[in-house]
């Protein structure tokens, strides 16, 4: 995502199907608040991506390129940088735990001590070619009391913090960083895709209760699990929309170009459509044939493989014992989750309630923004503009506290 001269944001997805642009801009009001308006959004195809992995820099460049031009024509503003989604193939969590001596003499803990304390936690063995992206603190122990949510303001000599560590590959993060400045761009920041993505569409209430966020991608699936509003658990599954319109590839005879069209289009994965007399002629999505294919016989194809990958993703929830145990349930994003049936689906094998996740919270004058295909770009708009407001407030408050001991020393 990007910030230019006029405020802009820009929000840029890097997937192995579409790279996808949002153009944002940052309101802010007298009264103090802050919006994020999206003005507008891109999308060209990708190449050099495979499974989220970049393998060929070059076609990289030629993507995200071709994007930045479609998001220059709609917004008539030159874009000179963005905030990038990493992918959530080849990352790894694990819990640490890291610690300050609060130093006020009046052992009232501050942020400083908080931000030392998660700091410290950083401070573990990564493996090999692996980096820290992100340190997100659990829960804070005082004095060796634990369970504590915010410890800022609170009294005592010793502050701990429990963290979940998510781990990149240094190679791949270097990858994407050079394939981003080569189109002649800066990065303003980087953020794992599907943190952004939690920040935008969970509701604080849902990250409490239990929920895992899917993101059904062309060709992995990716998931994160909250519960009393901490991280539990991320996992990247190597199936997707790709799979889909393979299967149908092989299932109907017929060129993959011709059966995602017929995907797009019609495609259904309900039990209504197991009774349907509905059938297609695929010379009308490109096929030199007149080949007719029944809807009842799509659904299927395409039923077995959304089943599948429910039944993976609630692999992953049995491993931290939350399989069909998260109160507010499944949400979905990505371009396949507008399958007619997949919440259908879900809500059957994962025994959870499910829905369609959407950016909340944003004013938006293009309708992309109820699009989940547009969902990750969209939230690194929002990311972003949560980022610049954090860093305006941090830097506030450094200069107050400058003031401060400098009028402090004078009365001294």
């Amino acid at each position: 995502m990007r910030r230019t001269a006029q405020n802009l944001l820009v929000g840029l997805d890097i997937g192995s199907q579409a790279v996808r642009l949002a153009v944002g801009n940052l309101i802010l009001h007298k009264q103090g608040l802050a919006e994020v308006q999206i003005l507008g959004c891109a999308e060209a195809p990708s190449e050099g991506l495979s499974k989220g992995v970049i393998t060929n820099i070059e076609d990289v460049v030629s993507s995200v390129s071709s994007c930045l031009e479609q998001a220059e024509h709609i917004t008539g503003t030159p874009i000179e940088s963005v905030f990038v989604g990493i992918p959530g193939a080849q990352t790894l969590i694990q819990n640490s735990r890291g610690y300050s001596v609060v130093s006020k003499a009046d052992n009232e803990i501050t942020e400083s001590d908080k931000w030392r304390a998660v700091e410290s936690s950083k401070s573990v063995a990564t493996p090999l070619n692996y980096e820290v992206l992100h340190v997100t603190p659990r829960s804070f122990i005082v004095d060796g009391q634990g369970g504590i949510k915010e410890p800022v303001g609170m009294t005592g000599v010793r502050l701990e913090v429990d963290t979940k560590i998510i781990l990149g590959q240094s190679s791949q993060i270097k990858n994407l960083t050079r394939a981003v400045y080569r189109t002649g761009v800066d990065i303003d920041g980087m953020v794992l895709s599907l943190i952004a993505i939690a920040d935008t569409v969970l509701s604080p209430k849902q990250k409490e209760l239990g929920v895992v966020l899917v993101n059904l991608g062309a060709t992995t699936t990716s998931l994160i699990v909250y519960e009393e509003g901490e991280l539990l658990h991320l996992a990247v599954i190597p199936v997707g929309g790709v799979h889909i319109t393979n299967d149908l590839a092989v299932g109907l005879r017929n060129h993959v170009d011709v059966v995602e069209k017929l995907k797009i289009e019609h495609g259904i994965c309900t039990n209504e459509s197991l009774n349907s007399r509905a059938d297609y002629d695929l010379f009308e999505f490109g096929s030199l044939d007149h080949d007719k294919v029944k809807e009842k016989e799509m659904a299927m194809i395409i039923s077995a493989r959304v089943e599948e990958i429910m039944f993976m993703i609630d692999k992953e929830l049995k491993k931290i014992g939350k399989s069909g145990m998260l109160p507010a349930g499944a949400v979905f994003v990505g371009g396949s989750a507008k399958l007619p049936g997949v919440l259908e689906i879900a809500r059957k094998y994962l025994r959870l309630p499910a829905s369609l996740g959407l950016p909340y919270g944003l004013i938006a004058a293009t309708d992309k923004i109820n699009d989940p295909a547009y969902t990750t770009a969209i939230s690194l708009v929002k990311w972003g503009a949560d980022y610049v407001l954090e860093q305006q407030m941090h830097d506030s408050k450094s200069f107050s506290e400058k003031i401060k001991n400098i009028f402090g020393k004078f009365r001294l």
